[in-house]
C-alpha cells in the first residue's frame, strides 16, 4: 500500500495538471512509477521527468547496457517496482534472461559481451565502494568515450533518484505481481 493517497487527476492544480500532460504526452505514455508521488511537486515532476526522458530514451549507451545498469541500480536499491519494470525492458532490448536473472539473486550474470561486463563492473563497484578505480574508469572511457561514461553516471544517478521515490512512497507493483528482489 503506497503511503501517499492516489492522486485524484481531476482535481490537479494547472500546475500539477500541465506536469501530468507532459508526462503522458511523452514517451512514457503513461503516470507510472514515481510520476504520481512527484506531481506533488509539479516543478520537479517536470525536471525530473525531462531527466528520466533523456537517461531512458536519448543516452548514448546502446538500449540494453542501459537497461542493464538500471535494473543494477533497482537491485541495490531494492526498488521493486524499478527492478519489475526494468528487467522486462532489459530483456526486451535483448540483455538475456540469464543476465537479469542473476542480477536479480545477486549472482555474478554470465556476460557474452565484454561491454556487459564493463557496464557491471564500473556500476557495482561504485555501489559498493562509492567510487570508480581508475582500472574499470579507463576500460569504461576506452569503451563508450567520455560522453559514454557521461551518460552511464547519469542513467545511474537518475534511477538511484528513482529507486528512492519508489521506496520512500511505498509505490505498489501492478495488481497481482509478486515481488521480484527477495
Amino acid at each position: 500500500m503506497p503511503r501517499l493517497a492516489p492522486l485524484d487527476l481531476d482535481k490537479l492544480t494547472p500546475e500539477q495538471k500541465q506536469a501530468a500532460d507532459a508526462i503522458v504526452a511523452g514517451p512514457r505514455g503513461g503516470l507510472r512509477g514515481p510520476f504520481e508521488p512527484w506531481l506533488r511537486r509539479p516543478e520537479l515532476a517536470n525536471r525530473a521527468q525531462k531527466l528520466g526522458e533523456y537517461c531512458r530514451f536519448n543516452n548514448s549507451l546502446p538500449n540494453d547496457l542501459s537497461e542493464l545498469a538500471i535494473c543494477l541500480i533497482g537491485r541495490h536499491f531494492k526498488a521493486q517496482y524499478e527492478f519489475y519494470a526494468h528487467a522486462a525492458l532489459a530483456k526486451k532490448a535483448g540483455l538475456s534472461a540469464e543476465v537479469v536473472e542473476a542480477i536479480r539473486t545477486r549472482q555474478t550474470p554470465p556476460f557474452t559481451r565484454d561491454v556487459e561486463r564493463i557496464v557491471y563492473d564500473f556500476v557495482t563497484e561504485y555501489l559498493a565502494t562509492n567510487r570508480v578505480s581508475p582500472v574499470n574508469y579507463k576500460r569504461a572511457i576506452d569503451a563508450f568515450g567520455e560522453p559514454g561514461v557521461v551518460d552511464l553516471v547519469g542513467v545511474c544517478g537518475y534511477y538511484m533518484l528513482v529507486s528512492m521515490t519508489l521506496n520512500v512512497f511505498e509505490m505498489p507493483l501492478p495488481p497481482g505481481e509478486p515481488e521480484p528482489l527477495a
